[in-house]
């Protein structure tokens, strides 16, 4: 058994992944060997992964231990079942989402976003027990279990309660960015917010999960949606899935960069205050930016909530006048939309089925495989695609 591994693992699946080995140098394609699925564990061929914004951060912020095999918008077909799995089946179309413990007061509380444990079990490139699901072909450490699957591989395994079957009749590339994106933004609005219908929201960022945001706030009947990004490109989007009104961010005009970088847009601020007659009833900032974050809170009306879903860098810190507090206002996080998968997924998808719901919109796929990642990421930080999706295979038929 090679360093890192658990007693009785077998280190006999061979793969071919996607591996950060640096914040800073490109993805390399590697053989690699990955463990046989433990008793709660599914192998799964995978089909599709999404590229999210949080693989890209995580390496270039230095945040995951490397080597690391990434990815967590996975979907694929199931190969084996562990002996304990009882819900799924070979040769089932799935997709993987978070990981949660399943046995702590949130996940009791049906919050398995919040798990005590969401940062170990999602981010420490090990299984929970800290053992190790691949290693290199010198046998040297690699790190894996990124959100408990690893999805920039030719197969992956993850356990049951964090896999999601899928209906056969939609194509598993186009179903990849449900399990991590299109749910933190759409469940932001939904759970988070309880967004009430013919209020008012502003959504700052409209990338993938601020546009998920603005179709979930269509969907449940809102009458303002503002969208606010820096790009007109963007804005224009936007307005197709669902804004009723758009602000740009003018970083160049004098005046509009904020004084400090936690100070806000104070434009911005006084333009919400307008177009929503005295402030938003809910705000969402997806950029992660602390002075978007004080513009979303200073946006508000009395009673009003702000949700924070970007993460940052650890140590960044917003600025907030107390005083404009006191009148009812919230400032709260958002994690994975506070959705519980196996239950939101499949909602998503009817939505979706009715036209209600057009994520696939977003989507622009790359079919090199895993090839085509760093053209991928390249074009995300580029701005010139919303969601990537690379295609492993073609979609089963």
């Amino acid at each position: 058994s090679g360093s890192g591994s658990s007693s009785g693992d077998r280190y006999d699946i061979d793969i071919t992944a996607a591996v950060a080995r640096s914040p800073q140098d490109p993805f390399t394609i590697e053989s690699l060997k990955m463990r046989q699925p433990r008793p709660d564990e599914v192998l799964v061929r995978i089909v599709a992964t999404g590229l999210c914004h949080t693989d890209v951060a995580v390496k270039h912020r230095d945040l995951v231990a490397f080597p690391i095999v990434l990815g967590h918008e996975g979907t694929g077909v199931v190969e084996q079942v562990g002996s304990a799995v009882t819900t799924l089946e070979e040769g089932d179309h799935v997709l993987m989402s978070y990981a949660s413990c399943g046995k702590c007061a949130h996940c009791y509380q049906g919050k398995p976003a919040y798990c005590f444990d969401h940062g170990s079990a999602n981010f420490a490139g090990t299984h929970p027990d800290g053992s190790l699901s691949h290693q290199s072909a010198n046998d040297d450490a690699m790190y894996g279990s990124f959100f408990q699957q690893s999805s920039f591989a030719t197969r992956a395994v993850a356990p049951e309660n964090s896999v999601i079957k899928m209906p056969k009749d939609l194509p598993l590339s186009m179903l990849a960015p449900l399990g991590c994106g299109v749910q933190t933004g759409a469940g932001a609005v939904i759970h988070t917010l309880e967004a009430q219908a013919g209020t008012s929201i502003a959504v700052f960022g409209a990338g993938a999960v601020g546009l998920s945001a603005i179709m979930a706030a269509k969907v449940s009947g809102l009458s303002k949606i503002i969208a606010v990004d820096l790009h007109e490109s963007r804005l224009e989007l936007a307005r197709e899935f669902g804004a009723t009104d758009t602000i740009r961010i003018d970083v160049d005009s004098t005046g509009a960069a904020p004084a400090s970088p936690s100070a806000p847009f104070a434009a911005v601020v006084e333009e919400l205050l307008e177009v929503s007659n005295g402030g938003v009833h809910y705000a969402l900032d997806t950029s992660g930016k602390p002075s978007a974050l004080r513009t979303a809170f200073d946006g508000l009306r009395p009673l009003g909530v702000a949700g924070l879903i970007a993460g940052t860098l650890p140590g960044t810190e917003v600025h907030i006048d107390m005083l404009s507090m006191l009148p009812g206002k919230h400032l709260r996080g958002v994690i994975q939309g506070d959705s519980v998968p196996k239950l939101f997924i499949p909602q998503m998808i009817d939505m979706y089925r009715q036209g209600r719901f057009p994520f696939d919109r977003m989507i622009t796929y790359y079919d090199d495989g895993l090839n085509s990642i760093n053209q991928a990421v390249a074009d995300t930080e580029a701005g010139h695609v919303i969601k990537p999706v690379i295609r492993l295979e073609p979609d089963p038929q």
